[in-house]
């Protein structure tokens, strides 16, 4: 999630100070991606660098300073809603990271990395869907806000992602389960390739004498 769009598409509803956009940034999305002041204090100081962001001139009572978004800014996030979001570079996932390099790790037991993935992944699974049933239930009980709205489809996307998970760890413990099935194929050792080589060479070299010597009878 772009910190610096999703501020900016809460400036274009209305000016906010900075602790008011992490404040609306966090209860729109549940919670789900914490932002600190700092964080949002310096997003701001690159938004008013590009000119997409502008502050009052004067604080107010309480020495907080209102920042709004100029046309510039705007545009961007106008940009932003009409504009899919970028697939194309794939992010890093440790536990993809993590399983690719098991595999490929000698003494690593790879189907106990799997199962024991796959066992947080449920519990998480299981948290999602309370957590779910009370953004239902929370929402089915108050006025509809939007924001109840929105954490609930935060919460059902990250159900997704987790059965997701586990349907991708399956996938690979089944691989696993076929390599290990699989007959290997006999490798050569570089003493027994060595040894073939050699005896190779001697025959070639042998049809070689033979080959002269013969020629060599004719004339």
């Amino acid at each position: 999630m772009s910190v610096k769009l999703g501020l900016l598409a809460l400036l274009a509803e209305q000016s906010m100070y900075g602790a008011q956009l992490r404040s609306e940034f966090e209860a729109r999305t549940g919670g789900t991606w914490p932002l600190n002041v700092g964080q949002v204090y310096t997003t701001l100081a690159r938004l008013e660098r590009d000119g997409m962001v502008a502050q009052d001139a004067q604080a107010d009572e309480e020495g907080r300073i209102l920042y709004h978004l100029t046309p510039l800014g705007l545009e961007e996030v106008t940009t932003w809603w009409r504009t899919p979001v970028d697939r194309d570079e794939t992010p890093r996932d440790e536990l993809v990271i993590k399983l690719a390099l098991a595999v490929t790790t000698p003494g690593v037991d790879v189907p106990a990395v799997v199962q024991t993935q796959r066992t947080a992944t449920l519990r998480h699974l299981r948290d999602l869907t309370r957590l779910k049933v009370q953004a239902s239930d929370q929402q089915a009980s108050s006025d509809g806000t939007s924001n109840d709205l929105a954490w609930l489809l935060v919460v059902e996307n990250l159900i997704f992602a987790a059965e997701s998970e586990v349907r991708w760890l399956d996938h690979v413990e089944a691989r696993l389960a076929a390599e290990a099935a699989r007959p290997k194929r006999a490798v050569a050792r570089p003493d027994a390739a060595a040894a073939e080589d050699a005896e190779y060479r001697t025959a070639a070299a042998r049809s070689a004498n033979t080959t002269t010597t013969s020629q060599g009878a004719r004339k």
